[in-house]
């Protein structure tokens, strides 16, 4: 039996809270698009959000801890995105939102299955061996939305070369993300660093057991102080660091031909988290001490920068 029609300004609404709650940086830099951009862009990111949040017990983020029937959450995710994209009120607004969004403008079902199948990744314990491994699983929870949102933006279906330069910024932000997080993630019982980068260093602190016997087992801090380790790791955060960097520069090129406000929006969101990436390897191990966040003045200094950048 089908919901009632909610209306599209209040599942609008809806996902200006939910990103005004789960992404601070990505909300400043959403405002600077065009309206209906912009409404879009919220859109997606409520289904994003809430996609992440089934799959992981989470409201708009937070720690990471255990949950129940993991494949479960993923065929409910699955399921509700099914129903929306069948064209049915399915009485969730992020999942409403997405439906009211495919209606509006074009996005693959591939892409979304692709979102998906990254959370599903999680739910299944994965982690990566090789950085062609990592780089698969970004594409899956970051990349996809960077091609999706380029197509909201007027990229062309067939420009391969812009979506893929989309994609690269999707990939800049996870990379980041995952420099930062290191720690918290390892707490969570996640680990994303490549385990042959791992074993390159003969880092150990990843090597207790868990759910597949390969990430670390929630003691992280106590076994990272005991194997010295700490130089090491930051290492490796200054690696994804650095990958972060070469796939924004590549993202940049992409950028000169959107619309001057969604150029704008873009270079303040690559500034932003382009930030948190060289914030983390500027700290070294100081970082995997607390969480690297950038001011609210930092923020608003990428605005202005991405508007000159932007003409």
């Amino acid at each position: 039996m089908s919901c009632s029609r909610p209306t599209r300004d209040a599942l609008v609404a809806t996902a200006r809270e939910s990103i005004a709650r789960g992404s601070k940086s990505f909300g400043l830099a959403s405002k600077l698009f065009a309206p209906e951009t912009r409404e879009r862009a919220w859109l997606l990111y409520a289904w994003c959000r809430a996609c992440d949040d089934l799959a992981d017990g989470q409201d708009h983020g937070g720690t990471l801890s255990a949950v129940g029937d993991p494949a479960a959450r993923i065929a409910a995710i699955r399921g509700l995105t099914a129903r929306a994209l069948d064209g049915q009120w399915v009485g969730e607004a992020s999942f409403d939102g997405l439906r009211v969004l495919t209606e509006e403008a074009y996005i693959p079902r591939a892409l979304l299955d692709d979102h998906i199948a990254g959370f599903a990744l999680d739910a299944e314990g994965w982690r990566p061996r090789t950085e062609a491994d990592l780089i698969r699983y970004c594409y899956h929870v970051a990349g996809t939305v960077g091609r999706m949102m380029a197509l909201l933006m007027g990229v062309a279906p067939d420009d391969a070369d812009t979506l893929e330069r989309a994609e690269h910024l999707g990939l800049a932000f996870q990379f980041a993300n995952i420099a930062r997080d290191v720690r918290e993630d390892a707490e969570g019982g996640r680990c994303y660093l490549p385990s042959e980068w791992l074993e390159e260093h003969d880092i150990r602190s990843f090597r207790a057991k868990s759910r597949n016997d390969s990430a670390p087992d929630g003691r992280f801090s106590t076994s990272l102080e005991a194997n010295g380790e700490r130089e090491k790791i930051a290492a490796l955060t200054r690696r994804l660091a650095n990958l972060a960097a070469d796939y924004e520069a590549s993202a940049r090129i992409g950028a000169r031909r959107l619309p001057f406000r969604s150029r704008w929006a873009v270079l303040a969101a690559a500034g932003i988290y382009g930030e948190i990436g060289r914030e983390v390897a500027r700290r070294g191990a100081e970082a995997l001490d607390s969480r690297v966040t950038i001011s609210k003045r930092a923020k608003l200094g990428w605005v202005i920068k991405a508007f000159r950048q932007a003409l």
